[in-house]
């Protein structure tokens, strides 16, 4: 009876995000639009239509609250984007893989694939 916990906790998602790889992923797959610090001003941001905005407002513009479930769906493609006429260009792997549970503002809990999670946690820990 002593294995039950842990196949319990083996057998449910995992709720930690890394921030530091998430500032990693962020850099890779994100910074050339949304600038390194997420402020929108990547060197690509004067091509685009609209210029990225900063991301490092979203809790201030939600009042105070780091709008998770949006970030994801934005990311992931399920919510379209004006600047882009449609979904965000699509990030490959950081998609695929196993996923965590998030706990969402408010209450609640959110799945994202772990790299997405992490991404949206580094954004979370940037909010001014």
């Amino acid at each position: 009876m002593r294995l039950m916990p842990l196949l319990c906790l083996l057998a449910s998602p995992a709720l930690a995000e890394d921030v530091q790889l998430g500032a990693q992923l962020f850099g890779f797959h994100c910074a050339s639009c949304h600038g390194a610090e997420a402020k929108g001003d990547g060197p690509l941001g004067d091509m685009l239509t609209i210029r990225p905005p900063d991301l490092t407002a979203l809790a201030a513009q939600n009042d105070g609250l780091f709008p998770l479930e949006q970030v994801l769906r934005t990311v992931d493609g399920t919510m379209e984007i004006r600047g882009h006429g449609g979904p965000m260009p699509v990030f490959g792997f950081i998609l695929d893989g196993p996923s965590v549970v998030m706990a969402a503002p408010g209450g609640g809990d959110v799945m994202a694939p772990t790299a997405l999670a992490d991404i949206a946690s580094w954004l979370r820990s940037v909010q001014e």
